[in-house]
C-alpha cells in the first residue's frame, strides 16, 4: 500500500520536474518527453520495496561460490590480511598466469568454459544485485562492429559501434578485432543492448563518453575506457529515427540518467574529465560488478542533486570490484536511495571511500578497506550538508569489513533499522572481507581468447 501512494505521489508530481529532466538535451521534444516518461514507469516498475531481499540473494550466492571454489582446491586465492596485501603495495599485482579461475558467482556463471564465445548470452544470466533483472541484448540477433571510426554522428556509418547502439532492436554487440575507438561526441545508447569486448582488446578513449539517457536493460562489459573528454555538442542521432540538437558534454565516462536495469561489469576505467560512472535523475536497478578503478578523483557518482527526491527510488549494487591506485573520492558517493557495497577491495583514496548526503542508506559489506598513510585521511566515510545531530540518524552500517592501516567507518542509525524489516533468516551475511583478494582477483577487463577458458 505505502508503494503505490508513493507512486501516485510521483506521478501527480511528474510534469512539474519536466524541466529538470533535460540534461544535455537542448531541445526536450514530444519524443524526449515520451522516453522520459516510459522511464520513470520503467524505475517504478524496477523499484524493489524488500531491498534486502536483493542483498540476502547476493550473499547466498558469494558463499555458494566460495564453497563450491574450496571444493576445487582453490583456496591460494583466499585473502591475507597484512599490510603487505595492497595488492603488492598500491596496485601493482602480478598478472595471472595460472589456470582459469573463476572466484566469484557472477564470473562462476560464465568463465572458464570453452565456448563461452558460442554461448555469449549466458553472460546476461549472471547478473546479481539489483540489476538482477537486466537482460540487455539477450532477445535480440548479433550485430558485428567491424569499424572504429566515429565520423558522422549524424548518419552512422554501418559497422561502427555509434550505428549499433542506435537500434531500436535489441541487440548484442560484439567486435571484429581489438579495436580503440574515439568518439567524436557523446554515444546515445538504445534500450535493449548488450556492448560485448570480450574476445577483442577494445578501448573506449581520448573522446566523448558513453550515455544511458531514459532507457532500461543495457549491459556494457569488458572494455577500457579512460581518457573521456568532454564533447562538444551539437546535432546527434540517438535512434534511427531521431536525432536533435546537444549541449556540451560533462566527460563522464558512462553516464546513466533516468534508466533501469543497468549492469556494468568487468569494465576497467581511468582518468575521465569528470566523473568515471554517473548514475542520476532516477535511474534504479544497477549493478557494478568486477570493475577496476584507477587514476581518477571523482569515481562514482550515484545521484546528483540533494533536492531531487526521486531518487529516493534509485537502487544500486557495487560488488566485486577493485578501487585501485590514485583514485581520491566518491567510490561511491550518495544520495537518497538504497546502496548495497559488498565484497569490495579499497586499496586507495586521498580524501575518503564512501560518502553521502540527503539520508542516504549504505549497507557495506565484507569489504577490505587500507587507508592511505595520511593521518587526516584515514576516515572512509564522509557525510555532506547535514550537522551530526541529523546525519546520526541515516543508516550507514559496516558489517564484516576488515579495517587496515588506521582505515575506521564512522557507522550512523540505528542497529536493526525497523523501516528495513530484516529478516535474520534471509539476511545472510556477505563473505568476510578476508575474502575480498579472491572475490576481486580478476577485476578489469579480461583477455579473453575464443576457443580458450576465458
Amino acid at each position: 500500500m505505502e508503494v503505490t501512494k508513493q507512486r501516485l505521489v510521483f506521478l501527480f508530481s511528474f510534469a512539474a520536474l519536466i524541466p529538470s529532466l533535460w540534461a544535455d538535451i537542448a531541445e526536450f521534444d514530444e519524443v524526449w518527453k515520451q522516453r522520459a516518461e516510459q522511464a520513470w514507469k520503467n524505475a517504478l516498475e524496477a523499484y524493489e520495496p524488500m531491498p534486502e531481499n536483493v542483498t540476502s540473494n547476493l550473499n547466498y550466492n558469494v558463499n555458494k561460490a566460495l564453497l563450491k571454489g574450496r571444493a576445487n582446491k582453490t583456496r591460494a586465492f583466499e585473502g591475507v590480511t597484512t599490510n603487505s596485501t595492497r595488492r603488492n603495495l598500491r596496485g601493482n599485482h602480478k598478472k595471472y598466469i595460472g589456470p582459469c579461475m573463476a572466484t566469484n558467482p557472477i564470473d562462476r556463471c560464465w568463465r572458464c568454459r570453452k565456448n563461452w564465445a558460442r554461448n555469449r548470452k549466458q553472460l546476461a544470466n549472471c547478473v546479481l544485485g539489483f540489476g538482477h533483472k537486466t537482460e540487455g541484448g539477450k532477445q535480440g540477433g548479433y550485430y558485428l562492429v567491424t569499424d572504429n571510426s566515429d565520423d558522422n554522428v549524424l548518419n552512422p556509418r554501418p559497422g561502427t559501434l555509434r550505428h549499433a547502439v542506435i537500434q531500436k532492436e535489441p541487440l548484442w554487440i560484439i567486435f571484429a578485432h581489438d579495436m580503440n575507438i574515439k568518439l567524436s561526441q557523446e554515444l546515445i545508447v538504445q534500450s535493449k543492448k548488450t556492448i560485448d569486448g570480450r574476445g577483442a582488446n577494445v578501448h573506449i578513449a581520448y573522446g566523448a563518453g558513453i550515455t544511458l539517457q531514459f532507457v532500461d536493460n543495457v549491459i556494457i562489459h569488458n572494455l577500457h575506457i579512460h581518457h573521456i573528454r568532454k564533447s562538444s555538442g551539437g546535432l546527434i542521432r540517438d535512434s534511427v529515427d531521431h536525432y536533435g540538437f546537444r549541449t556540451v558534454g560533462d566527460g563522464d565516462g558512462i553516464s546513466i540518467f533516468g534508466s533501469t536495469n543497468i549492469w556494468l561489469d568487468h569494465l576497467s576505467m581511468s582518468e575521465c574529465e569528470d566523473g568515471l560512472i554517473d548514475a542520476i535523475q532516477g535511474s534504479t536497478a544497477i549493478t557494478i560488478s568486477n570493475c577496476h578503478f584507477t587514476h581518477h578523483n571523482d569515481v562514482i557518482l550515484l545521484g546528483a542533486s540533494d533536492s531531487y527526491s526521486r531518487d529516493k527510488l534509485m537502487q544500486v549494487t557495487v560488488a566485486f570490484n577493485h578501487f585501485g591506485k590514485e583514485l581520491i573520492q566518491r567510490m561511491p558517493r550518495c544520495r537518497w536511495g538504497f546502496f548495497h557495497v559488498v565484497n569490495n577491495d579499497y586499496t586507495h583514496w586521498k580524501m575518503y571511500a564512501i560518502g553521502g548526503s540527503q539520508h542516504p542508506t549504505i549497507i557495506s559489506q565484507g569489504n577490505r578497506f587500507i587507508a592511505p598513510n595520511d593521518p587526516w585521511a584515514k576516515e572512509i566515510t564522509n557525510r555532506n550538508y547535514a550537522p551530526e545531530s541529523v546525519w546520526r540518524h541515516w543508516v550507514w552500517r559496516s558489517e564484516g569489513d576488515l579495517f587496515m592501516n588506521g582505515a575506521f567507518f564512522r557507522t550512523s542509525g540505528p542497529p536493526a533499522p525497523p523501516h528495513l524489516k530484516y529478516n535474520k533468516l534471509q539476511m545472510i551475511k556477505a563473505k568476510p572481507a578476508t575474502f575480498v583478494r579472491r572475490l576481486t582477483r580478476f577485476s578489469g577487463a579480461l583477455n579473453c581468447k575464443k576457443r580458450v577458458k576465458c
